[in-house]
């Protein structure tokens, strides 16, 4: 992934607390994640096939009453300055491998400028959410972030959470190549998460979940399956941008297969259960980041259509 002059990162939007020591330590559960913890964490991303309820239906025409407010507007102007700490400045030659915290905020200004363009040509506006660096573990608003959960957006707290050691599991522990844009992909994930959180669709979908218990890992899987999308719609204006080659594509594609539950479940348990899966398939993941990299269209990550 290649940034440039013209990209900025935005220290005002982050919060480095590498190297702070958390007391009590313990497992956090996030919410709207890639987590993995103990081997399958609650939400990551699934195609879930309609099983006709009539919940899921009603849910589907609330979000798309929501999604109406995203439509592509006109070409997205990339980044915008500012300066004032070693993680801000500009992104021009910063790679993962070079300066890993500072690639993980470039990529964190480059989405939330991208969502608050995009939303602003569709008339909406975009609040953006802070970005935590942590190490092993910190407290967030919906409990305790660890390492072992993986990165998560927290809805309580407008934050997305992100240890650095997680790309290094994933690419250790479940096999994923690597690269800039796999990892830029999973930053873009938990932003996609905050756009849900802006337009009502993540509350919508947790009332939901309360009331009919039922169909709680059903919607689940469509909210992270639609934040996946929303990933690839970003990552289809980084492409579009020059800023990612299509060598650099497949290996997000890679990432998305390897949090996949089937894979997840194989590598922690040595067996699969696609009845108990909360994040989805290797493939289901695949192919709805592919959607939004494709379309570059977020009406495009229609996750909560019958039928998937």
């Amino acid at each position: 992934m290649k940034f440039d002059e013209e990209d900025r990162a935005d220290s005002s939007e982050v919060e480095d607390r590498r190297g702070m020591r958390f007391p009590g330590g313990g497992v956090g559960m996030g919410v709207g994640g890639l987590g993995l913890a103990g081997g399958v964490i609650y939400f990551i991303v699934q195609v879930m096939a309609s099983n006709g309820s009539p919940t899921a239906a009603a849910v589907g025409r609330l979000i798309e009453e929501s999604q109406r407010g995203v439509q592509t507007g006109p070409p997205v102007p990339r980044g915008s300055a500012n300066s004032g700490s070693q993680l801000g400045g500009s992104c021009a030659g910063v790679t993962s491998t070079s300066d890993p915290a500072k690639f993980v905020v470039c990529v964190e200004s480059n989405v939330q400028s991208f969502w608050r363009r995009q939303l602003a040509a569709a008339g909406n506006g975009y609040r953006p959410a802070r970005l935590v660096l942590f190490t092993e573990a910190t407290r967030s608003g919906c409990g305790v972030a660890s390492a072992r959960t993986g990165p998560f957006y927290c809805p309580e707290d407008d934050r997305v959470y992100l240890d650095l050691g997680f790309f290094e599991e994933l690419h250790q522990r479940f096999h994923a190549r690597g690269g800039d844009f796999a990892e830029a992909y999973v930053v873009a994930h938990e932003y996609g998460h905050r756009v849900q959180d802006v337009l009502g669709i993540e509350r919508r979908v947790r009332q939901a979940q309360e009331e009919h218990p039922e169909q709680r890992d059903a919607l689940s899987v469509r909210l992270e399956l639609q934040a996946d999308c929303y990933a690839g719609v970003w990552g289809n204006a980084a492409y579009a941008a020059g800023k990612v080659g299509r060598a650099e594509i497949a290996e997000a594609l890679d990432a998305a297969a390897a949090v996949g539950d089937d894979r997840i479940q194989k590598e922690v348990t040595g067996r699969v259960r696609p009845e108990t899966f909360t994040h989805g398939s290797a493939a289901d993941r695949q192919k709805w980041f592919g959607v939004g990299m494709d379309s570059g269209d977020p009406a495009a990550c229609s996750t909560f259509h019958d039928g998937g």
